[in-house]
């Protein structure tokens, strides 16, 4: 019999996962990773809330399950980096680390350690022969954020809700009696959770206030701190005055400014092009120029596209049409249909 470790979050996604192995005669462990140490202003720790509907969850499955503090891996390989880069003025993307070090990495090894032939998740998402497929509900895919995980760990990696409508996955867990069954899924940072994000920020990064100027130079409002804006945002600026609402188009962080435009498709947000560094390839990498489809934000439809050449580890990407808020530092991931070949980490203009 086959051993499976599941990465058990406390989620009605991972629980399903592990009711669904355990039906098709795996031997399933749990296992639960603990990456954040923090209680919110109530006193209340959501890992252990979190541990608690795990071991709900496995008790009824009958399953073994066992907690792992991945805290200081999580803080050295991704909390450190992203606030790095928000130092920066960037808008970087936690999760695409967050699966890269510790759930298939850290997780992955600890796993095969403990005598693992796979490992599974509660991903939206599909393997077949090394490569990575999007999952049957393609509002739910997290293809996005699984395009740094190697083929070799594919091969040993099963996303069982994958080919599953997540309507499905909660009426099994249901019918099932699981006690995620109704749980609200978790939103914001990775392992962090929903939170007003300038104030968690705060306590780690001082930033200061500064001008929001137009491209030719005319100051229209003050900014909080540049990276609390991202590029082609509209809420939060607070900037009044006649005509269209105004929208972030570019950022100086040595200079401390916030450009804005006004009008939702001014042309400074719009790019037909852009390069892109950190490439990694689900595969062997493929023969350039390649005609593809490429995402630059999670659910945005996938958009027609040519990586055009790499050349000293810089790739340059050209758009069949022009796009709307390229964002330095966030992922550019490149799909032939259904299938993720991989992905980089944009640059800045």
């Amino acid at each position: 019999m086959k051993r499976v470790i599941v990465g058990m979050s406390g989620g009605v996604d991972s629980s399903v996962s592990a009711l669904l192995l355990k039906q098709q005669g795996y031997e399933v462990m749990g296992l639960f990773m603990k990456n954040w140490e923090e209680t919110d202003p109530d006193g209340q720790c959501h890992a252990t809330q979190d541990y608690e509907d795990v071991a709900k969850v496995c008790d009824l499955i009958g399953i073994p399950y066992y907690t792992v503090n991945f805290a200081k891996e999580y803080w050295d390989r991704v909390f450190s980096l992203f606030l790095e880069e928000l130092k920066q003025g960037y808008t970087p993307n936690p999760d695409v680390l967050c699966n890269r070090e510790i759930k298939f990495k850290a997780f992955f090894e600890k796993a095969l350690g403990l005598g693992a032939d796979f490992v599974a998740t509660g991903h939206y998402a599909q393997t077949e022969n090394g490569q990575l497929l999007c999952s049957a509900d393609t509002d739910k895919d997290q293809t996005y954020f699984l395009y740094t995980v190697k083929d070799h760990i594919l091969t040993k990696t099963l996303f069982p809700i994958g080919h599953l409508p997540k309507t499905e996955v909660r009426a099994l867990a249901a019918q099932h009696n699981l006690a995620t069954a109704e749980k609200k899924d978790s939103t914001g940072i990775c392992f962090i959770g929903e939170r007003k994000f300038s104030t968690f920020l705060n306590r780690y990064i001082a930033y200061q206030k500064g001008p929001f100027q137009t491209q030719g130079g005319r100051t229209v409002g003050e900014h909080s701190g540049v990276a609390y804006y991202t590029i082609g945002q509209r809420k939060g600026l607070a900037i009044g005055g006649p005509g269209e609402a105004w929208f972030v188009v570019a950022k100086d962080t040595e200079r401390n400014i916030v450009f804005v435009e006004q009008g939702a498709d001014h042309p400074a947000l719009y790019r037909d092009f852009l390069t892109a560094t950190e490439i990694s390839w689900v595969q062997e990498p493929p023969t350039l120029p390649l005609t593809c489809q490429a995402k630059i934000r999670y659910r945005q439809p996938a958009q027609e596209c040519v990586i055009e050449k790499i050349e000293n580890g810089k790739m340059h990407v050209k758009f069949t049409q022009p796009q709307r808020a390229i964002t330095p530092r966030q992922s550019i991931v490149f799909y032939d249909k259904n299938v993720c070949l991989g992905g980089a980490i944009i640059e800045p203009l």
